[in-house]
C-alpha cells in the first residue's frame, strides 16, 4: 500500500457551530471525544462542539491556535497550542490528540515539530502539558514531589522522547451523586460548627455584581495559591471584564455553573469557593472545576463548607447527573482528604510534564 498522506491544517474557529465553515471545528470536536472515550473507556469528558466554541473566541489574555489532522482526508487527530498574554509570559501549553488507529505512524512526531516550532515563535520556551494516564502494570514513573506515579505508557514514553519531563501526578477522582444525603449533611454541619464566623453564598452563573470583585480576586490566586509542583504559572491578573469573560464561556456554550463560597462575615469578604458544571444534557456527568481557600482564612474546614453544600444544591438540581468529576495535585494532601471524606473514589491520573526550550 501506498504510504498515508497526512496533512496538519490550521482551524479557522467559527462564530457558530453549525455554520457552513465550522466543519474543521467540528472535527476536531470529534476527535477529541473519542480519544478520551479510547483512553478512559467512557463519555465523562465529551462535549458538543456549541459547548467547547466558547472557549477558542478571542481572548485577550490568551491565544489559542488548532489544528485538525487528517490521514488520507479522514480526521484522525487534533493539536492545540495555547499562549497565555500575561506580561513576561514564558509558557506554552501544549496539545496532541490521536486516535489509536494513527498510533505508530510518526504522526506524532510531526505534529509536536510543528507545535514546537510555534511556540519557539511565539517567544516560549516553557513548554507543559497534561495526559491521562490509566493504571498499568509494569515500570512507574514517580515525579520529583513524590506524590503519585503513572505507568511508562505509550504517551509517556513520547513525552520522554522529546524531552519532558514528569513534574506532577494529578488524580482525578469521582463521587456518585445518588444515594443517602445523610453522610453529605454529617459533614457540612461539622463543617459549619468549625466555621461559625463564615457563611455560605451560593450563585448560578452569571455572577451577581455584588459577589463579582471577590469572586475575581479568589480566581486570580488559583494560579498562584494551587500546588504547581514544577510546572510554571503565570500570576494572572483579573478584574471584572475578566470574569465576564470566564462566565460567557460556560454559558454561551449551554453549560451551568454553580458557585458556593464562604463569606467572612465580619468583613463580608469572600474567602473560598468551589464550582460545579454540567452541559446542556443534565443527564451526563458533572464537573467540580476550581475549589479554592484563600490562604489567610485556612484552618476553618472552609473547603468542606464549600464542597459539602454544593454537592447538596447540585443533588437537587441535577437529580439525574450520575456523578461528579474532580482533579486534585497528588500532594494537595488538605483537598485529597476532603474528597476521601466526602467519598470521592480515585479512577485515573494525569501527569503534568515540562520541557525547557535553550
Amino acid at each position: 500500500m501506498p504510504p498515508a498522506s497526512i496533512e496538519i491544517r490550521p482551524v479557522v474557529v467559527p462564530t457558530r457551530a453549525d455554520g457552513p465553515d465550522a466543519e474543521d471545528f467540528r472535527h476536531t470536536v470529534a476527535v477529541r471525544n473519542r480519544v478520551y472515550r479510547e483512553v478512559s473507556g467512557h463519555d465523562d469528558h465529551a462535549m458538543t462542539p456549541a459547548e467547547l466554541l466558547p472557549v477558542y473566541q478571542p481572548d485577550p489574555h490568551e491565544k489559542r491556535l488548532l489544528w485538525l489532522v487528517l490521514r488520507d482526508g479522514e480526521p484522525v487527530g487534533r493539536l492545540g497550542a495555547d499562549i497565555p498574554l500575561e506580561a513576561g509570559s514564558r509558557g506554552a501549553y501544549l496539545l496532541i490528540e490521536l486516535i489509536r488507529d494513527a498510533w505508530g505512524e510518526g504522526i506524532g512526531s510531526t505534529a509536536y515539530e510543528l507545535l514546537e516550532r510555534t511556540a519557539r515563535s511565539e517567544g516560549r520556551s516553557v513548554l507543559q502539558t497534561w495526559v491521562e494516564h490509566i493504571a498499568a502494570p509494569g515500570e512507574q514513573l514517580v515525579p520529583p514531589t513524590g506524590f503519585g506515579s503513572i505507568p511508562r505508557d505509550h504517551a509517556a514514553r513520547f513525552l520522554l522522547r522529546h524531552g519532558y519531563a514528569l513534574e506532577q501526578v494529578v488524580r482525578m477522582s469521582a463521587f456518585a451523586l445518588p444515594g443517602s444525603r445523610d453522610a453529605l449533611t454529617a459533614q457540612l454541619d461539622a463543617a459549619r460548627a468549625a466555621s461559625t464566623e463564615y457563611r455560605t453564598v451560593q450563585w448560578w452563573l452569571p455572577t451577581p455584581d455584588e459577589f463579582v470583585d471577590g469572586y475575581a480576586w479568589m480566581k486570580s490566586r488559583m494560579s498562584t495559591d494551587a500546588p504547581a509542583a514544577g510546572m510554571e504559572y503565570d500570576e494572572e491578573a483579573w478584574d471584572a471584564a475578566r470574569l465576564r469573560r470566564h462566565d460567557a464561556e460556560y454559558l454561551d456554550g449551554g453549560r451551568r455553573v454553580l458557585v458556593t463560597a464562604a463569606q467572612h462575615l465580619a468583613s463580608g469578604e469572600l474567602c473560598a469557593f468551589n464550582e460545579l458544571a454540567i452541559g446542556p444534557d443534565s443527564t451526563s456527568a458533572s464537573h467540580q472545576e476550581d475549589t479554592l481557600v484563600l490562604a489567610a482564612h485556612r484552618g476553618h474546614r472552609l473547603g468542606m463548607l464549600v464542597k459539602a453544600a454544593g454537592l447538596l444544591t447540585w443533588r437537587d438540581a441535577f437529580p439525574h447527573s450520575p456523578r461528579v468529576i474532580t482533579y486534585n495535585a497528588e500532594e494537595n494532601r488538605p483537598m485529597l482528604d476532603i474528597n476521601e471524606a466526602l467519598s470521592f473514589v480515585p479512577e485515573t491520573y494525569e501527569g503534568a510534564w515540562k520541557k525547557m526550550l535553550s
